[in-house]
């Protein structure tokens, strides 16, 4: 993005060490609602279906929003000024959870998606422009190392507050127990929103009007088709039974609260230690083919949930889960930025965030369509496993040069 000037104060260091503590603060929130939203459902009688809808709906109201990020940040004279509003609307959502339990219990599930799908509007919007700001925050060379810190410090603190929530889940009363989680998670992710408002960065330019050539559309851009095929592979293969997943533990298992937060700690653990890793590992093999290794990663966590007959043994696959699924995740961003110009980083922050909520709203979907209608979940477990295995071989093969037959596949022109 072009500048004019730089706001008072910007200083790379203190925007970075804000970033970092904007993840500290909201993986403290992000508990209640990543960990044991989908436990609170399948106690309020949702269904799989339900369920699925949960977790994909908000990846399509998202979607339907993001397109307009640089029309709202154009409104705005700093992207952290244009961030305020929708990032503030996103965190509605912990609110709108506390005041379920007053509803009927019929009307429950309903309320529960609507309460994530509403605040993904803002989503959409907030996703966009927190991408570029971050970009506008700190240099090139510093965006890598800022994606892993921030991904170590969000596990961490996740982490955290899932033990907290799950030892309190499971020895207070139902349901002020979830309402009182829902209303620390409020709090924190708004102490998460205030460092977000204090990085500074240089001031929005207007675009002016262009003489020649119009701008080549981002869809016809080589380079981001690939990306944008590794971002649907990987997301639509790893959310497919993410919704499922918990469902299977508290069916087979009769897993609670507790053992979930134990889960989701085994899980967080790994991916706070593969997130140590990923620059140096990225370095030496690139961005693709780390991705690719971390989807083959994500599919044997599949494999070991479907075929385990221990309890105990799920939390090996939690553990393979959350190490592949970050290193996957720092390894697309990675691959995002050293393919997008940063002049034309508003639009492409666009397409790359529709992309991500088009494959979230589709994923979910496939694994708990199947589950609604029927079908053991045995299969469907083992169903994700396969098609992760295929998202990780195919992005390998776009590391041997096959990108252009793949974006033939996905009928880009």
């Amino acid at each position: 993005m072009a500048v004019e000037a730089l706001d008072t104060g910007y200083s790379e260091q203190r925007n970075f060490h804000h970033l970092v503590l904007n993840a500290t603060w909201f993986g403290l929130a992000m508990a209640s609602t990543s960990r044991f939203l989908s436990v609170y459902a399948i106690h309020a009688g949702a269904t799989p279906l339900q369920l699925g809808l949960i977790s994909s709906l908000p990846g399509i109201a998202a979607l339907l929003t993001a397109s307009l990020g640089s029309w709202w940040m154009q409104h705005y004279s700093t992207t952290v000024k244009a961030v305020f509003l929708p990032a503030l609307g996103l965190r509605l959502s912990f609110l709108l959870l506390m005041v379920t339990p007053f509803l009927p219990r019929e009307w429950q599930p309903f309320w529960l998606i609507l309460s994530t799908t509403l605040p993904a509007l803002s989503e959409g919007i907030s996703s966009v422009v927190f991408v570029v700001m971050m970009r506008e925050a700190v240099k090139d060379g510093l965006i890598t190392a800022l994606a892993s810190r921030r991904q170590v410090t969000l596990n961490v603190t996740l982490a955290i507050s899932m033990l907290v929530c799950g030892f309190w889940l499971e020895n207070t009363v139902y349901p002020l127990n979830y309402q009182v989680m829902f209303g620390a998670g409020f709090i924190f992710a708004l102490m998460s929103l205030w460092h977000t408002m204090q990085v500074k960065v240089p001031l929005i330019v207007r675009p002016v009007a262009f003489t020649g050539q119009k701008r080549q559309s981002v869809w016809r851009s080589p380079r981001f088709q690939v990306v944008a095929i590794a971002v649907l592979l990987t997301h639509i293969s790893y959310f497919s039974i993410v919704p499922v997943t918990p469902l299977w533990l508290y069916r087979e298992f009769g897993a609670g609260e507790q053992f979930m937060a134990f889960f989701g700690l085994a899980e967080l653990a790994a991916a706070a230690l593969m997130a140590l890793f990923t620059n140096q590992l990225i370095q030496k093999m690139g961005n693709l083919n780390m991705i690719a290794l971390s989807m083959l990663g994500t599919a044997a966590a599949a494999l070991i949930l479907a075929l385990t007959t221990s309890i105990n043994l799920t939390l090996i696959a939690a553990m393979l889960t959350g190490a592949s699924w970050t290193a996957a995740s720092v390894g697309l961003f990675g691959y995002f930025n050293e393919n997008t110009p940063i002049d034309e980083m508003p639009r492409y922050s666009a397409a790359y965030t529709q992309m991500i909520y088009l494959a979230v709203f589709i994923g979910p979907l496939l694994g708990s369509g199947l589950a609604d209608s029927g079908v053991n979940l045995v299969l469907v477990l083992l169903g994700g496993a396969a098609i992760r295995l295929l998202a990780g071989v195919l992005i390998r093969l776009m590391t041997l040069g096959q990108g252009q037959r793949l974006r033939t596949v996905f009928h880009f022109r």
